[in-house]
């Protein structure tokens, strides 16, 4: 077929903000004395608009991308050409298919024309008549990857980040030749890793260098001359001066060696999904099948496969739940936070006192020092703990050296700009100190007021604290209106939310700067009103003090933890309780408990193994099975109502509806949006049931318990 023939496609998106492909000709060099190797086309990739919106492929993209590269075949048939290669626009190769086009896709045939649209124009890559490249310059997801893995050979830049295959985050399947072609290149083990691991642990991506270590790429150069060497390279290749190495690469037909690999590797992969996901969510499955089937496929047939499963897909519900999960909301919503100040009125932060130094104050002066790359310094009560804690944090300063994840030289700076004291006069000169002491409001409060007496005024004072309320920490300060929210999720490097959270006094420059400073961080940050637990543990600690309470009442320990797995929640509660400690889950509810009453269940058995010194209800088999101890059970007590697991997940969903009601009635946030936010930023909510407002809406919960939806049908 020809690209022109899915015109009937194009036609359906008339707004589309078109990635054109622009040709340019290219003489290529000479190799080792020779004379040109002839005339290279360069197709590059661009939108016309500067990196803040990336360039994307809809319909009518991929038709003039497939039309342009049908001529350059005529051109490679007339011997005009002797290579073609696909680059992208400063900082992207291309951001995958528009995600709004293809929400737009109304029907299954229309799904299937855009699946076979991109398997049809990647596919001229591999039948030009002459060799194809891509050189990987920057950003390349999903459909922007795959035009590369459709190529026959492929550079990437060392300042190329987020390159990935999403789409099982997504709710699709890499269905452009994805899971046929990755295997196949680099190995089935480091396609799972791509294709599954990595989009099911917080989207993960990899670097330029990382995509040429497991051999996505043939060549690495640096960003500052990437083109030029790229040609070069292509020139060499051409002339028959270069031959990839490709050691990862599998061929065909598979060897016994080989065949034992794949079937591990899907293995492999159907454990970690179902320790993800509880297999709750369709597309991640769907890959998997597609894997394990395409085994034996030919290309051909994996296309048609793939054709029929991105149809399918793209009509789901969890589809479109995670387009408004990941479209709506962490795309557009988390860059545009509700309620914050002017960004004009933020100040500049040269440098950072943190208040601590334990683990946590650790992984903030990490996180300030890599990413302000301003000073920071750490104090504590003696100089063991402040040489302890700043010597932690250059250690694992080493260790992003050792994985290659920072230079020599950044990894010095780094070190350089983290220091300890144990005198808070080091913070006399600080625009921004963060307390990470004990969870105790007079405790912190404290801090605040010694730390006060030596910065300036306008100096802020952040807290991390996770439950306590900030309008008390401000109130006996001179300057309460310096005094914010900061509250990080753990791990602090990984986890992506920030909940800011305002005083009554906070003033709106402090505000400001505490957005751009998120900003900076990399974090999305959302407002929230200075109300116990905030938002995310104020909904957890809901959701697991009903668990909890139905264990009490006598509910079987397995009952009560796999009561919620059909939400494909990343962990059980009871194995959420024994990550995040039983204390500090207890002291929190103890504290919810005290702001909001009875509907924070505060469980009599958590208490009991706190007093024994346990740090988890479970205890591990061999097998990976998990049981309570005899010696365990021996110190619990329980009640006589039990309930099934389908009541526990009706009992918790009513829950979190009255919950959420509350804080939205409470103006906690500005809207449901920012509930269903902060929740898949800060809690791993899951992409495929959109927010935990539509899936309330959708059970029914918010109907029965509030006697209105959070999102009302128009």
């Amino acid at each position: 077929m020809s690209a022109q023939d899915f015109t009937k496609l194009a036609v359906l998106f008339p707004d589309e903000v078109v990635t054109h492909s622009y040709v340019q000709d290219i003489a290529l060099p000479g190799v080792d004395g020779a004379p040109s190797a002839g005339t290279f086309a360069l197709v590059t990739l661009d939108n016309g608009l500067d990196h803040r919106r990336p360039t994307t492929l809809g319909p009518n993209s991929l038709v003039e991308f497939g039309t342009v590269l049908e001529a350059q075949r005529v051109r490679a048939a007339k011997g005009e050409i002797a290579g073609v290669g696909v680059t992208g626009k400063p900082f992207f190769l291309a951001a995958g298919a528009d995600l709004s086009a293809v929400k737009g896709l109304k029907d299954r045939e229309a799904g299937l024309w855009m699946a076979q649209l991109g398997h049809d124009v990647y596919s001229t890559l591999n039948n030009l008549g002459v060799p194809s490249f891509v050189f990987i310059n920057g950003v390349a997801l999903g459909g922007g990857l795959e035009i590369a893995l459709n190529a026959n050979y492929r550079t990437v830049s060392t300042g190329a980040g987020a390159l990935a295959l999403p789409e099982a985050f997504l709710g699709l399947v890499p269905g452009w030749g994805g899971v046929y072609l990755l295997p196949r290149l680099i190995g089935p083990a480091n396609a799972v890793q791509v294709m599954i691991e990595n989009p099911l642990s917080n989207n993960r991506t990899l670097s330029g260098a990382s995509a040429y270590k497991l051999g996505i790429a043939d060549a690495l150069f640096e960003p500052a001359d990437f083109l030029e060497q790229s040609l070069n390279w292509a020139a060499r290749v051409l002339a028959g001066a270069e031959t990839p190495a490709r050691p990862n690469a599998v061929a065909e037909p598979l060897s016994e060696e080989n065949s034992v690999a794949w079937d591990a590797a899907v293995v492999r992969a159907k454990k970690f999904v179902e320790a993800k996901t509880s297999n709750a969510a369709p597309a991640p499955a769907r890959v998997i099948e597609l894997l394990e089937k395409g085994k034996n496929f030919s290309k051909a047939e994996s296309f048609a496969a793939e054709d029929q499963a991105l149809a399918e897909l793209m009509q789901t519900p969890q589809f479109r739940d995670t387009v408004y999960a990941f479209l709506d909301l962490v795309q557009k919503r988390a860059k545009r936070p509700a309620g914050a100040p002017d960004p004009k009125l933020a100040r500049p932060v040269t440098k950072v006192g943190v208040v601590g130094a334990g683990l946590m104050a650790g992984q903030f002066a990490l996180l300030f020092a890599r990413l302000l790359k301003v000073p920071v310094v750490m104090t504590d009560i003696d100089q063991e703990r402040v040489d302890r804690g700043v010597g932690h944090v250059h250690a694992e300063v080493d260790k992003l050296l050792g994985k290659g994840r920072i230079s020599q030289d950044a990894a010095n700076r780094t070190k350089a700009l983290v220091t300890g004291s144990v005198s808070k006069q080091a913070f006399a000169d600080a625009d921004f100190v963060i307390e990470a002491v004990f969870e105790e409001l007079n405790v912190k409060k404290a801090v605040f007021a010694e730390v006060e007496a030596i910065v300036s005024p306008e100096c802020i004072l952040a807290t991390n604290t996770s439950s306590l309320s900030v309008t008390a920490m401000a109130e006996d300060l001179v300057h309460p209106e310096r005094v914010v929210g900061f509250h990080f999720f753990n791990p602090v490097a990984l986890m992506p939310l920030l909940e800011i959270v305002r005083a009554p006094k906070t003033d709106d420059a402090v505000l400001a700067t505490a957005f751009a400073t998120a900003k900076a961080l990399r974090k999305s940050a959302v407002l929230v009103k200075d109300a116990a637990a905030f938002v995310v543990n104020r909904v957890l600690l809901r959701l697991m003090a009903e668990v909890s309470k139905a264990f009490d009442e006598g509910t079987d320990a397995a009952v009560a933890d796999n009561a919620l797995r059909p939400l494909g929640l990343p962990m059980t509660p009871f194995n959420l309780l024994a990550m995040v400690g039983i204390p500090v889950a207890q002291h929190v509810t103890e504290s919810l408990h005290a702001a909001f009453g009875d509907r924070f269940h505060i469980s009599s058995n958590q208490q009991a193994l706190i007093n024994a010194g346990l740090k988890g209800l479970w205890e591990s088999a061999e097998d990976g099975t998990q049981h309570i101890p005899e010696s365990t059970l021996a110190l619990l007590d329980f009640g006589n109502s039990p309930s099934t697991a389908e009541e526990l997940l009706h009992k918790t969903q009513d829950a979190l509806a009255e919950e959420i009601g509350l804080m939205l009635d409470e103006g906690v946030v500005a809207g449901p949006q920012d509930i269903d936010l902060c929740m898949i930023l800060g809690a791993g909510w899951p992409m495929h049931l959109g927010g935990i407002t539509p899936y309330l809406d959708r059970v029914g919960a918010s109907d029965r318990v509030n006697g209105k939806l959070f999102h009302p049908v128009a």
